[in-house]
């Protein structure tokens, strides 16, 4: 909070001539009080309590001058705010008290989280379950291609029989390999929706 104004040359000129007229009257406490102001080295200050002081005295005489003119350069003195060391038990209290919000905001983010499923290499029984679910697709295009290639096979053959030419021998084997193809392909579908849950 600011207690005094730093005086600036208009003020010392017009202070030491009025210090330095013969004929002012003014009071010896404030005269004294306005000299030490001036002795001062720059930055100078001048309390408010001289600056109230001077101006009853300015408006009692009657000067030509008012306060407000002789403080137009100057400015007000804010001293410097210096703050109290801190507690170090309540630094340290905070500090806990800090510690602890960031650990429960931190279980907070992280409660559903498995670190197993984070596991780079996973666990056994991860692995067993990707082996099982790799070896049963391999199985089932195995089993989807023994079908088709077998129904062709025993189309071929058994046509032999019904035509005598190789075109049409070869076209009745891929119309079955076809149809079969189509029919496991519709089991195919159907067993992997139900083991997806869906009807």
């Amino acid at each position: 909070m600011a207690l005094a104004f730093v005086i600036g040359d208009e003020f010392r000129n017009k202070v030491t001539q009025l210090l330095e007229k013969p004929d002012s009257s003014l009071p010896q406490r404030l005269r004294e009080e306005l000299q030490d102001t001036l002795e001062k080295s720059k930055p100078a200050t001048l309390p408010f309590s001289t600056a109230r002081k001077l101006k009853k005295y300015l408006q009692d005489q009657g000067h030509p001058f008012y306060l407000h003119e002789l403080l137009e350069d100057s400015s007000l003195h804010l001293p410097e705010v210096v703050k109290p060391p801190r507690n170090p038990e309540l630094v340290a209290r905070l500090e806990k008290i800090k510690a602890k919000l960031a650990n429960e905001e931190y279980n907070r983010i992280t409660r559903n989280v498995n670190t197993q499923e984070i596991n780079r290499n996973g666990t056994l029984a991860d692995f067993g379950r990707q082996v099982r679910s790799v070896k049963a697709v391999v199985v089932t295009i195995f089993n989807f291609l023994v079908t088709v290639i077998a129904a062709f096979a025993c189309s071929y053959i058994g046509s032999q029989y019904l035509f005598t030419e190789m075109a049409a021998r070869v076209i009745s084997a891929v119309i079955a390999a076809s149809v079969v193809g189509l029919a496991e392909l519709y089991v195919l579908v159907r067993t992997m929706e139900g083991e997806l849950g869906q009807p």
